[in-house]
């Protein structure tokens, strides 16, 4: 039991800690709550068997005794037991029920009683209460085309007792179906689209579970932006939203995310211009994929994407409306198992193959969730193969990195702003923060860099003096006592500029009213200053907004406007370009402007095709790992002294991701502008502190184990917005302590008093003291933590084991 008292910040912390093996999962995340003024956090840590974070595991495949391999089935989840039903094996339909042990990793038939469904594929299966319902399908003979037909039939499967039993429902029906999506929300089961035998479809019908007796099926009026008619696709409840990602819908085939509320009966396409949302793009289009929910994201995997089979594993965040791709741990690829199978010297020759322990690339797979952890049977491989394989991939379940709505905080609040612009004819102002804009743009770091020079010759005349050579601007003091450096650009507007602004500080703009003229025609000033400025990044959001809000009403508008501002690669109209200029609109534009419209029509300006990627520009993480990494070093305002020695930081920054700094610079600011670091009254490492640095500039949680020793407390005492530090921190002493790093853990858990890592530790040290007395490290240890070691030793070292060492000296 660690009791580990530390005081001294805005927060009172205790710090306990205990040891114990659990089985294997993932670290859970660690409650946090800012409000409590005497925070007490429960450490437990569990020194393994840890599942790797998004580590991919191939299990034992489905053996052909227990059933066939497959695709076109379901897969639903019921405690720790993963059940599959029905598909094909590329001869026959299938309608056995298997069930796969997910604690002892074992296949089975699962018992039934009863009469099953027919024989079916494209079929839908969702869990409720504690039975299967298993819905529509396609049945019949594949071969000899014989009674092929799309079934509307709702079946129950009771997992207690193995009982099937058909529900007889009166009244109306949904239209018989396969390829369909469904799901569990609010004690009903919705039934969205899917193939009827002639077409695609995007009805949507519900039907309470609750009651056998009462129930009735009762088609759902939509409004909204509802998807196209469509089918292969699949859907996921997340947020008390249902989602459908992409599918098949014929030519309308497309990569969109739609959103269902329950409540209003209201879908929403969720726009899929990713550089506005300032993350990676959306997955290809494809058919025949899964996508399932865990906590505030939604993985997608595998489907046919344009006659490819890929097999990235892609998450949205339903919160941020971004996509991302999840990358595996190293540990998910064939070649661990290589260097596991040669580390053991027992074996004599290398085998033939080993199994990759990632997915290949497939569709009409299944997937389901059990805890944290996504599950994926079968499906169809390269070949038209049928999988019998079974994978598992661990989740994380990581708070959310607020770092891009900390910095936009510190611009909405304007708090410690000491820059001001002075912009266009009427000098309008602005306020900002030289650290956050000369960190971003170089165009305004050299306005910045041009007025601290002026500011220092009026300062030199006013006193008479020379000054030096430049190293540090002459104005850059402490908040307080430093003046507002005022900046002038005459060729910028104070709302475009604003918006600008607003994607320094955030990677994104706030996305506008599309099709509305006035917000296109900002935009557009917007672009012509990122053009100016020479932000990559901010002109290709500005075109992606721009290239989705023209339509028939504003596209005049628009093409004056950038004819006004000179920016020629906006000013083509090539579509519907009769009704345009039949518009009286079109009359009033003026005669070079309507001549050069007719000559593009006419005679198209040559496409330019260049095999170049286009410039994104850097993002905001890019932008400020340089900026800590020497980048911002003559804009540091602020003075961090670690056991005396000095550390220069930017004042706006830590103001902006931590509460404990932004009510010292408000209330408390050092007349000196030097902060001692402690971590309530333990002094980190060096190592230990500029890690913290790096989460605190740019988000990043990657370091040792030992630093997380030191910065397990850190988000308490320097309140960050949540405890993402620490929950990384205790993930990375859970999983990583080794013989290579056990000793630099070893010191990092004395001096914090973490006594049961010290423990650990010398435990790791006694087992494998052959190869950690030959670490040079082991050298550099104090004398104390040496005799640990051999206390240690002697404790644990039996007296055979003694004579042993004494008969090999």
């Amino acid at each position: 039991l660690l009791n580990n008292r530390k005081r001294g910040g805005p927060l009172g912390n205790n710090w306990f800690a205990t040891m114990s093996c659990k089985s294997t999962k993932v670290a859970p995340s660690v409650d946090f709550d800012h409000s409590c003024s005497d925070s007490v956090e429960y450490l437990t840590l569990n020194f393994g068997p840890f599942e790797t974070v998004h580590r991919w595991r191939r299990l034992p495949p489905c053996d052909e005794f227990v059933g066939a391999r497959r695709s076109k089935h379901t897969v639903v989840a019921y405690r720790d037991a993963i059940y599959v039903f029905g598909g094909d094996n590329g001869k026959n339909m299938l309608n056995d029920l298997l069930r796969f042990d997910v604690k002892d990793c074992s296949w089975c038939r699962a018992f039934t009683t009863g009469t099953p469904p027919a024989p079916r594929y494209h079929h839908s299966a969702v869990v409720y209460g504690s039975s299967m319902f298993v819905f529509g399908g396609y049945t019949g003979d594949i071969y000899s085309n014989s009674n092929l037909k799309n079934k509307n039939d709702l079946f129950e499967y009771k997992f207690a007792t193995g009982q099937w039993t058909e529900w007889k429902v009166e009244g109306s029906l949904p239209v018989a179906r396969s390829a369909h999506g469904a799901t569990v929300y609010s004690d009903k089961l919705w039934i969205f689209a899917g193939y009827d035998g002639n077409a695609r479809l995007n009805d949507m019908w519900t039907i309470s579970l609750q009651d056998r007796e009462h129930a009735c099926w009762e088609e759902i009026d939509q409004s909204g932006e509802i998807p196209p008619s469509c089918c292969n696709f699949p859907v996921a409840v997340c947020r008390d939203k249902m989602f459908v990602f992409s599918g098949q819908s014929g030519a309308k085939i497309t990569n969109n995310l739609f959103q269902f509320e329950f409540k209003g009966h209201m879908w929403t396409r969720i726009p899929t211009e990713h550089l506005l949302r300032g993350s990676p793009p959306p997955p290809q289009r494809r058919y025949g994929h899964t996508m399932v929910a865990f906590d505030r994201h939604l993985y997608v995997f595998g489907g046919a994407a344009d006659n490819t089979l890929p097999n990235e594993l892609h998450c949205y965040d339903v919160d941020s409306q971004s996509w991302e791709v999840i990358h595996p741990s190293l540990d998910s690829e064939w070649l661990s198992d290589i260097q596991m199978y040669f580390a053991d010297s027992s074996k004599a020759e290398f085998p033939l193959s080993l199994p990759p322990q990632m997915p290949s690339g497939r569709l009409f797979h299944a997937a389901a969730v059990i805890q944290d952890a996504m599950y994926i049977f079968g499906g169809t491989v390269d070949n038209n193969v049928r999988s019998g394989e079974m994978y598992r991939f661990q989740f994380s379940c990581y708070p959310k990195c607020t770092l891009h709505e900390d910095y936009g905080k510190l611009w909405e609040n304007r708090q410690f702003c000491d820059v001001e612009f002075i912009l266009g004819e009427r000098e309008e102002r602005v306020l900002g923060h030289i650290a956050i804009v000369t960190a971003r743009c170089q165009w305004l770091r050299k306005k910045i860099l041009q007025a601290w020079d002026r500011q220092r010759q009026v300062r030199e005349s006013d006193e008479g003096t020379a000054g030096g050579p430049r190293d540090i601007p002459a104005g850059n003091r402490p908040s307080g006592t430093q003046p507002m450096l005022e900046v002038s650009i005459r060729e910028a507007e104070a709302q475009p500029f604003e918006v600008l602004m607003q994607f320094l500080y955030t990677d994104k703009i706030q996305y506008p009213r599309r099709g509305h003229v006035q917000d296109v025609l900002l935009i557009m000033d917007v672009y012509k200053l990122a053009l100016s400025f020479k932000l990559s990044r901010l002109e290709q959001l500005c075109v992606q907004y721009i290239e989705a809000s023209v339509d028939l009403q504003n596209v005049l508008s628009v093409c004056e406007n950038a004819n006004k501002l000179q920016l020629d690669q906006l000013k083509v109209t090539e579509s519907h370009f009769n009704q345009v200029i039949m518009t009286k609109e079109f009359e009033r534009l003026s005669t070079p402007l309507i001549v050069e419209i007719v000559r593009r029509k006419q005679q198209p300006p040559p496409r330019l095709y260049s095999d170049q990627p286009v410039d994104i520009g850097t993002s905001l993480v890019q932008d400020m790992k340089a900026y800590l990494e020497g980048g911002g070093l003559e804009f540091c305002n602020i003075i961090l002294l670690l056991d005396g020695h000095p550390r220069p930081a930017h004042q706006a920054i830590l103001a902006a991701r931590s509460s404990y700094f932004e009510a010292m610079f408000r209330s408390f600011m050092p007349e000196d502008g030097q902060v001692n670091i402690s971590i309530g009254e333990m002094v980190p490492s060096k190592q230990a502190f500029e890690s913290m640095l790096r989460y605190i500039y740019y988000g990043d949680v990657n370091m040792p184990p030992e630093d997380s020793l030191y910065l397990f407390a850190a988000p308490y005492y320097y309140g960050f917005s949540n405890n993402r530090l620490q929950a990384y921190c205790k993930q990375n002493l859970e999983m990583n302590v080794t013989v290579e790093n056990v000793l630099q853990i070893l010191e990092a858990a004395d001096k914090t008093q973490a006594l049961d890592m010290k423990k650990h530790c010398l435990h790791i040290i006694v087992h494998q003291f052959i190869k950690v007395s030959k670490l040079p490290n082991l050298r550099s240890l104090s004398q104390l933590l040496l005799l640990d070691i051999i206390e240690s030793l002697a404790t644990h070292i039996s007296d055979k084991q003694c004579a042993e060492m004494g008969s090999d000296i």
